[in-house]
C-alpha cells in the first residue's frame, strides 16, 4: 500500500533537502542559465559555421542539437529531485555509485578550469585590442600589456563577484552580462548591413561540407557555447518554484534565448568575413572601429559576469571533496567548506591557477575543441546515465520505463560518439 500511494505521488515537485535553501525566482534562473551558456562560445561560432561548410548545415545540427540540449537539462531537474542532492557531481554520485561520481568530479573539475582559462583569454585579447585603440606608442607601454591588465581584472573584478556563498548572487550580474553579449550580436549583424570602409570587399564563400563529418565539427563549439548543464542543478535546487515541468519551461527559454542570440552573432559574422574569419570574430574587425570597441568593452564585462557562475561550480566540487576528507579532522572552523576560512582560499586558488594558464596557453579556437570533447559528458553521458539509473528508483509503468531508459542509452551512445569525434580532431588540429 506505502509503494502504491508513492507511485502516485507527484514527483517531480519532489521538494529537496532544507539545506537547498531555494530563493531563486524563474526569471533570475533564465538569466544564469542563459548566461552561463553566453560565454566565449559567442567569439567562436561564425568560424564554426566556416568549419561546419555554411549556415543551413549548422542551422540543422544546431536544432539537433536543441532537443538534446533541453532534454539533458530536465533529466538533470528531474536526477535532482530523485535524488535529494543539490549538485551536478552529488546526484550523479548519489543516483550512479561512488565510482561514477569520482569521475564526475575529475571531469568537472577539468572541464571547469579549461572554461575559466578560455574565458580568461578572451578577456585578456580584448584588453589588448582595446589598448591597442586607445594607448598610443609602438611599442605600447608595460601598463597595456596583457601580463598586467588581465591580473589587475582578475584581482579587482573576478575575485570579488566569485566570493559569495551562493549561486543565486548571480542573478544581478547575470542580467548586465546578458544585455552585453547580444551588444555583440546587434553590432555583428549591423555592421554587416552597413559595410564600414574596412569591411567594403566582397568575402569569398565557404565551400559546401564534403560530408556530414564535416557538419559534424561544429557539435564541439555547440556545446562549449551552449553548455549550462554543469550549473543545471545547482539552479534548479536554488529555485523557489521546484517542479519538472517549470523547469523545462525555464530550460527550454533560456535555450531558445541563446540559440536566437548565437545564430545572430554566427550567420551574420559568417557572410561578412566568409573563409576570412578569425577564430574570435572581434579580431576580425579593424582595430579602430568604435562599435567594436565598445563591443570588446561589454563583451570583457559579460565574460567577468560568467566566469564567477563556472568558479562557483568548480569550488563546489573541492567542498565536497574537503567535506568528504576534512570534516571530521581539524579545527570546527574548517570541517564546513562553504565557510569564509574554505571558501575563500579556495577561490583564490583557483583564479591564481587559471589566470596562470591562461598567460601561457595556446589559442582560443584550440581550447575550444579540447572543452567541447569534455562538454558531451555533463550534456549527453552523464545525464543519460542518471535517467537510466533514477527510472528504477522511482516506481512507474513498464511502457515509460522502457521509453525512458532508450533515451537514456541514446544520450550516452550520442555523447560517447562526439566525445571521440570531437576529441580526435582536436588532438589533430594540435598536431
Amino acid at each position: 500500500m506505502e509503494g502504491q500511494t508513492r507511485g502516485n505521488r507527484d514527483l517531480t515537485e519532489k521538494p529537496l533537502p532544507a539545506a537547498a535553501a531555494p530563493r531563486l525566482s524563474s526569471l533570475g534562473a533564465v538569466f544564469i542559465l542563459l548566461k552561463s551558456a553566453l560565454g566565449a562560445g559567442l567569439l567562436n561560432f561564425p568560424w564554426a559555421l566556416h568549419e561546419a561548410g555554411g549556415a543551413l548545415p549548422t542551422f540543422l545540427v544546431v536544432l539537433v542539437s536543441l532537443v538534446f540540449l533541453t532534454s539533458g537539462l530536465a533529466i538533470l531537474g528531474y536526477a535532482a529531485s530523485v535524488s535529494g542532492q543539490d549538485t551536478y557531481q552529488g546526484v550523479v554520485r548519489g543516483l550512479c555509485g561512488p565510482a561514477l561520481g569520482k569521475l564526475c568530479e575529475a571531469c568537472f573539475l577539468l572541464n571547469l578550469l579549461m572554461i575559466s582559462v578560455a574565458f580568461l583569454r578572451v578577456i585578456g585579447d580584448q584588453l589588448e585590442k582595446v589598448c591597442d585603440s586607445l594607448v598610443l606608442g609602438t611599442p605600447p607601454p608595460w601598463y597595456a600589456a596583457q601580463r598586467f591588465t588581465l591580473p589587475l581584472v582578475a584581482t579587482l573584478l573576478i575575485l570579488p563577484l566569485s566570493a559569495p556563498r551562493e549561486i543565486a548572487f548571480q542573478k544581478y550580474t547575470s542580467v548586465l552580462g546578458t544585455l552585453a553579449a547580444c551588444y555583440l550580436a546587434l553590432v555583428v549583424t549591423v555592421q554587416y548591413y552597413l559595410r564600414p570602409q574596412g569591411l567594403l570587399r566582397e568575402p569569398r564563400p565557404s565551400p559546401s561540407p564534403s560530408s556530414w563529418a564535416s557538419a559534424f565539427s561544429v557539435f564541439p563549439t555547440i556545446c562549449f557555447g551552449f553548455q549550462c548543464h554543469e550549473a543545471a542543478v545547482s539552479i534548479y535546487c536554488s529555485m523557489r518554484r521546484q517542479s519538472l515541468s517549470h523547469w523545462v519551461l525555464v530550460s527550454a527559454l533560456s535555450l531558445l534565448a541563446c540559440c536566437l542570440i548565437y545564430l545572430l552573432t554566427g550567420v551574420y559574422g559568417f557572410l561578412t568575413f566568409g573563409t576570412e574569419v578569425a577564430s574570435d570574430i572581434l579580431m576580425s574587425y579593424p582595430g579602430d572601429d568604435m562599435a567594436v570597441l565598445v563591443a570588446r568593452v561589454l563583451f570583457v564585462v559579460s565574460i567577468v559576469t560568467v566566469y564567477p557562475i563556472v568558479l562557483f561550480l568548480g569550488r563546489s566540487v573541492m567542498q565536497d571533496i574537503w567535506k568528504r576528507t576534512w570534516s571530521s579532522q581539524g579545527p570546527p572552523v574548517l570541517a564546513d567548506p562553504s565557510g569564509p576560512w574554505v571558501r575563500v582560499p579556495l577561490t583564490v586558488l583557483w583564479v591564481a591557477v587559471t589566470l596562470a594558464m591562461a598567460l601561457v596557453l595556446p589559442d582560443l579556437g584550440q581550447i575550444t575543441g579540447i572543452i567541447g570533447g569534455i562538454s558531451t559528458f555533463f550534456i549527453f553521458i552523464f545525464p543519460g546515465l542518471c535517467l537510466i539509473c533514477a527510472v528504477d528508483v522511482e516506481p512507474m509503468g513498464p511502457g515509460v520505463k522502457c521509453c525512458l531508459e532508450l533515451w537514456g542509452a541514446l544520450s550516452v551512445l550520442l555523447g560517447t560518439f562526439l566525445f571521440g569525434h570531437s576529441t580526435a580532431m582536436a588532438v589533430l588540429e594540435l598536431f
